[in-house]
């Protein structure tokens, strides 16, 4: 006791100011009013109650440098003002704080999305392209219009792929926007019958493709389905299936068509070779295909479709989502090959065409192509060139348009599918052409596939693709028969479709000279298709 009261004496002797005040740089920040502990100096001491209390109050004034301030508790409230924080509580002030920093953590973009900045150079040298981009040629680029290409760049490699991430975070954009997955379908008309070549169809496509983004299939059929299709398909993938009857009235003989006209119809196709000419449920078919399908209450829910028809073969690992992609860059239509098919089938469609552009031309589009449809060697006549439908991705808003729908309706009026055996691809084709610029159509290239006798594989794809490359004109007249005897256009269809480069012939090279020699006279292009 007598060393604390020594201590005590000496610190009241000493000077106020503190030696190490000016020599301390963390307690230059120290403010110098904070509330201290006093010593309690025992009674009882020889030191009198003046002096303790005097040395009591040096030593709290001496040992204000050396203690930290207290420290505040942190409260969403101090950084409200004063007129607002006395109308609310704690717990909302701390409410209003977490919605403020969830707002900010929506809007502030991802670090992923600084380092998806890219440049691009434009560097004159050969490089193959990696996406197998094949566009026709434009007459002028608009200054804002989609560049479908580095849409690939930036999304390909299964970025939106549902199996590598949650719902919830493929929804979210790299720019704090919600990034709408598409609605869309995979749809196939299908019958009980047709079982083993669908599962053929969806097993492919879904190991290539929708197992890893999961959309919906939609199957039609003019008949209830099995409980054995149902339970096959189920089990074939992980997304949602739907089983669907077409209402009777999309699948029967509308009440305008002779049905005399339409047995002798069927009786001379069938005589003549046309393909399926003679079966009464094939016209249904191509009816529905052509003009009812997308009426369907099914698909009211969806704005996008690809067609998947029964026993046919998909090659390729597909990256992306086709979708997204029809969507972000504006397409309306996507096909796979463009071919002709057998004239005899629609003899009357062009001249129905024609009267359907005089009646309606305020339905053209403005930036419509019709020019790669038309042979000038053949009085401008439609050149029976198609775009394959049983492989088509498309924009069902599009087809339930006005301008499609009237042109539908004014081709079933006339009674083509069923006095003629009027097919979905060229009415799909002519349609297309009319009413959308040809920027807004898609070849898919880099998606192998195979129907029948006709198959694409697209080049340089060894990697990702099970099946030959296959070059430009491969499929080109495969549907026409040898026997008959429509004139066939100077270029092969896609050629016309994509013009440019792809016309160019070998110097010397003439049609008529292939000819002579046995050819078909569609070998003499500079590029075949297997370089890029």
């Amino acid at each position: 006791m007598d060393l604390l009261n020594a201590a005590v004496r000496k610190i009241s002797r000493s000077s106020n100011k503190d030696p190490f005040y000016d020599k301390s740089p963390k307690l230059l920040a120290t403010p110098s009013h904070v509330a201290v502990a006093q010593f309690d100096i025992p009674s009882g001491t020889s030191t009198s109650s003046s002096s303790s209390s005097s040395s009591t109050s040096s030593l709290s004034s001496s040992s204000t440098f050396w203690l930290s301030p207290t420290p505040s508790i942190w409260s969403p409230r101090r950084y409200i003002p004063a007129q607002v924080r006395k109308n609310i509580s704690k717990r909302q002030a701390a409410v209003l704080a977490c919605l403020l920093l969830g707002l900010l953590v929506w809007m502030v973009p991802s670090p992923r999305s600084w380092r998806r900045e890219v440049v691009h150079i434009d560097v004159p040298h050969h490089i193959t392209n990696p996406y197998q981009v094949l566009k026709p040629i434009a007459e002028a680029a608009k200054k804002h219009a989609p560049n479908p290409q580095r849409w690939l760049e930036h999304n390909s490699n299964n970025k939106f792929a549902l199996s590598s991430k949650s719902k919830l975070v493929s929804s979210i954009s790299e720019y704090g926007h919600v990034s709408k997955r598409p609605r869309a379908a995979l749809i196939s008309l299908v019958r009980n019958s047709e079982l083993e070549g669908i599962v053929q169809s969806m097993t492919q496509l879904e190991y290539h493709w929708n197992r890893k983004y999961k959309y919906p299939w939609v199957f039609f059929n003019d008949e209830p389905f099995s409980d054995e299709f149902k339970a096959a398909t189920r089990n074939l993938t992980s997304a949602k299936i739907y089983y669907e009857v077409v209402p009777q009235d999309h699948w029967s003989l509308p009440d305008w068509i002779d049905e005399g006209r339409f047995m002798n119809s069927l009786e001379y196709l069938g005589a003549i070779g046309v393909g399926k000419g003679w079966m009464i449920s094939y016209r249904h078919m191509c009816r529905w295909n052509s003009g009812f399908f997308y009426r369907h209450p099914r698909l009211k829910d969806f704005d996008w479709y690809w067609r998947v028809e029964p026993d046919v073969h998909f090659f390729c690992d597909i990256d992306y989502d086709v979708f997204r992609f029809m969507r972000d860059n504006n397409m309306k239509y996507g096909f796979n090959m463009n071919i002709l098919d057998d004239a005899r089938s629609f003899p009357s469609l062009w001249s129905r065409t024609r009267s359907f552009i005089n009646a309606h031309p305020e339905f053209i589009h403005p930036d419509a192509d019709l020019d790669w449809l038309l042979d000038p060697r053949n009085s401008g006549d439609y050149n029976n060139c198609q775009f394959f439908s049983n492989f088509e991705i498309g924009d069902l808003n599009f087809f339930r348009g006005k301008a499609n729908e009237k042109y539908f309706d004014w081709l079933d009026r006339g009674g083509g599918f069923y006095y003629e055996r009027f097919g979905d691809a060229p009415i799909h084709t002519l349609s297309v052409a009319m009413f959308v610029p040809k920027n807004e159509i898609w070849f898919f290239r880099d998606i192998g596939y195979q129907h029948d006798i006709n198959r694409h594989c697209p080049p340089k794809s060894a990697h990702r693709c099970a099946c030959e490359p296959t070059p430009m004109d491969e499929n080109f007249y495969r549907l026409v028969p040898l026997e008959s005897a429509q004139k066939k256009p100077d270029d092969t269809c896609i050629r016309q479709f994509l013009g440019g480069a792809w016309l160019d012939k070998k110097s010397g090279w003439s049609q008529d000279g292939e000819r002579m020699f046995g050819g078909d006279g569609y070998h003499g292009y500079e590029l075949t298709g297997l370089e890029h």
